[in-house]
C-alpha cells in the first residue's frame, strides 16, 4: 500500500546555518505577501479574467525582478519563493471553495508577519546522511534526535519551521507499507473533558490538561510581555519565554494524543467514536477552553489516517445518537441528562454506571449496516444492542461488576 507520510525532526543548526534558515523564511514570507498584494491590486484595477493570476505567472515575474529589485533572493534557494506562491494560490482556492459552499468562516488570505509561523518549503535534492539532513543551498544540518533517521521511500519535499527558538524539519515521503491483519476486538471510545477518553473495555485515559495546568504561568508571562517596551531586547526575551511555554503545552497535548490513537488502531480492528460538532461545542464559553485543551478534532484526524496504516476501521456514530442518555443494558433513553450528572441511573432496569462508561458501551454495541461511517457510507443503528454486565457504584464512586 502506497501512503504519504511525514517525518518530523528537530534541527541543531550552528549560527551560520541559523542565519540561512532565517533568510529562507524571510524570503518565503516576502514572496507570499508580495503575491497577495499583487492579487489584491489586480482585482481592484482590472476587469474580467485579467483580475486573476496564477502561481506560475507570479513566479515568472519574481524571476524578472530578481536582477533589479530583489537581488538578495539569489542568496536563498529558488524553491522558497516558488513554494510560497503555490501556498498562496492554494489559500485562494480554499477561500473561493468555502465562499461557494456558504461557510460561516470564509477566511480570506492574510499578510504574514515576521516571527509568526516562520516556515518555508524546499524541493529538489533532499537526503539524510547519518544524523544530518542535506537541504538545497543550506547544506548538511545536524539533527538532534538520537534515534535512527528515516530511510526508504521517495522524498517529495521538506518543510522547515520555527517554533519559539527551535527549528524543525518535516520531510514528506511517499513509501510503500504492508498493512497488517488486525484481529483485535471492536471498541467504543467516549471522549470527555474530565478524562481524555473512556473505552468500552473499561480503560480510562487521563486528560493531561496541557493548557489549564499551565494557565497561571501563561497569564504571568503574558503580563510581563505586555509591560515591556516595544522593540526592546527585554521584550524579545519575554516573548521567547512565552513562546517556549506554548510550545511545551503543544508538545504535551500532541504526545498524549499520538500515544492514545496509536494504541487504539494497533489493538482494535474497529473503533467507534461520536461525530462531534466541535465548532458548535466551542460556542459554549463555559466549556470552550476545556474542549480546545483536549483536542477533539485532532484525535479524530489522527485516527482517520492511522487506521489505514494498521488495518483497522474508524466508524463515526451519528451526531445525534444518544450515547449518554441511552442505557447500555436495556436500551432505555432518558429524556434529559444534564452535564453535572456523572453517574447514569436507569429508571427501567436499575443500572447504575459511570456516565462515560455507559456512553462507550453504547458506541461499541452499534451494529453498522446503513448509517454514516468515516468513508461517507450509510449505516443503520441496531435498536437492540447486546447487553452488558450489570454495574453499580458505591459511595466512593468505584465501579463494581
Amino acid at each position: 500500500m502506497m501512503i504519504n507520510r511525514a517525518y518530523r525532526y528537530e534541527l541543531a543548526p550552528n549560527n551560520q546555518q541559523r542565519t540561512g534558515l532565517l533568510r529562507h523564511a524571510g524570503t518565503a514570507r516576502f514572496a507570499y505577501n508580495w503575491g497577495l498584494e499583487q492579487r489584491n491590486r489586480l482585482y481592484r484595477e482590472r476587469h474580467g479574467n485579467e483580475r486573476f493570476t496564477s502561481a506560475i505567472e507570479q513566479h515568472r515575474e519574481v524571476n524578472k525582478l530578481k536582477k533589479t529589485e530583489f537581488p538578495w533572493m539569489y542568496d536563498v534557494s529558488k524553491c522558497a519563493p516558488q513554494e510560497a506562491l503555490r501556498d498562496l494560490e492554494q489559500a485562494f482556492k480554499n477561500f473561493f471553495r468555502r465562499l461557494k459552499n456558504g461557510d460561516e468562516k470564509v477566511g480570506f488570505p492574510k499578510f504574514k508577519k515576521k516571527g509568526i509561523h516562520d516556515s518555508f518549503r524546499l524541493t529538489g535534492t533532499i537526503k539524510f546522511i547519518g544524523r544530518t539532513i542535506q537541504l538545497p543551498r543550506l547544506g548538511r544540518i545536524r539533527i538532534k534526535e538520537k534515534r535512527e533517521c528515516y530511510h526508504g521511500g521517495r522524498i517529495l519535499s521538506a518543510t522547515v519551521s520555527r517554533r519559539a527558538d527551535r527549528w524543525f524539519v518535516s520531510v514528506a515521503v511517499v513509501e510503500e507499507i504492508e498493512v497488517p491483519l488486525n484481529h483485535g476486538p471492536a471498541i467504543g471510545v467516549d471522549l470527555g473533558i474530565k478524562s481524555l477518553a473512556v473505552t468500552s473495555d473499561g480503560d480510562t485515559f487521563p486528560n493531561p490538561k496541557a493548557l489549564s495546568s499551565r494557565l497561571r504561568k501563561l497569564r504571568r508571562l503574558s503580563r510581563q510581555l505586555s509591560r515591556k517596551k516595544k522593540g526592546s531586547k527585554n521584550r524579545g526575551k519575554a516573548r521567547l519565554r512565552l513562546a517556549r511555554l506554548y510550545l511545551r503545552t503543544y508538545n504535551i497535548r500532541q504526545d498524549t494524543l499520538h500515544k492514545l490513537t496509536t494504541h487504539l488502531v494497533k489493538n482494535h480492528n474497529q473503533i467507534v467514536i461520536e461525530d462531534l460538532n466541535v465548532s458548535g461545542m466551542m460556542k459554549n464559553h463555559c466549556i470552550a477552553k476545556a474542549i480546545s485543551d483536549v483536542g477533539f478534532y485532532e484525535f479524530r484526524r489522527q485516527l482517520e489516517y492511522k487506521s489505514s496504516w494498521y488495518g483497522s476501521e474508524l466508524i463515526l456514530a451519528p451526531r445525534f445518537f444518544p450515547s449518554s442518555k441511552r442505557c447500555s443494558r436495556c436500551g432505555h433513553v432518558k429524556a434529559e441528562l444534564s452535564l453535572s450528572e456523572r453517574t447514569y441511573i436507569c429508571e427501567e432496569c436499575g443500572l447504575v454506571i459511570d456516565r462515560d462508561q455507559n456512553a462507550a458501551n453504547n458506541l461499541v454495541a452499534v451494529s453498522w449496516t446503513e448509517t454514516e461511517n468515516a468513508c461517507g457510507e450509510d449505516v443503520r443503528l441496531d435498536t437492540n444492542p447486546p447487553r452488558f454486565a450489570k454495574s453499580s457504584l458505591d459511595e466512593s464512586g468505584t465501579e463494581h461488576h
